[in-house]
């Protein structure tokens, strides 16, 4: 199946794999946003440190603005392959289309991680086109 239209880059597993477990610790020692409309209002609040955006999500329109919203607020911003997974992580039972870390809490050093990995991706992504 091709990429969506909004996913910028591509994201290798093991940096997936942090964010996963990045989520399940700010879960439970920080702060998230779950869901698009959540995550929406903590990048246009400016509170959001790192968002996560599903790459399976149907209709993309969904959340193809989010991109461009984290671009235009310098917020880092990572494309994950599940919805599913990303709900699971989160500690909801059903999938979620994007959640935003608000405050990381003992993954503070995670967070720090995935940031850097997020702006070199980007940058990467940025000269293939």
């Amino acid at each position: 199946m091709p990429k969506a239209f909004y996913v910028k880059f591509d994201v290798p597993k093991e940096i997936v794999e942090k964010a996963y477990q990045l989520v399940q610790v700010a879960r439970d020692s920080g702060k998230l946003r779950k869901g698009t409309n959540e995550t929406t209002k903590a990048v246009e609040r400016g509170v959001a440190k790192l968002v996560l955006i599903a790459e399976d999500v149907d209709p993309p329109q969904i959340v193809a603005h989010l991109p461009i919203l984290c671009d235009e607020r310098k917020i880092p911003y990572l494309f994950v392959p599940s919805k599913l997974d990303l709900g699971k992580s989160s500690g909801i039972d059903v999938g979620s289309a994007a959640i935003s870390v608000v405050e990381p809490g003992e993954a503070a050093g995670a967070l720090a991680e995935l940031v850097k990995a997020a702006s070199d991706l980007r940058k990467s992504g940025e000269a293939k086109k």
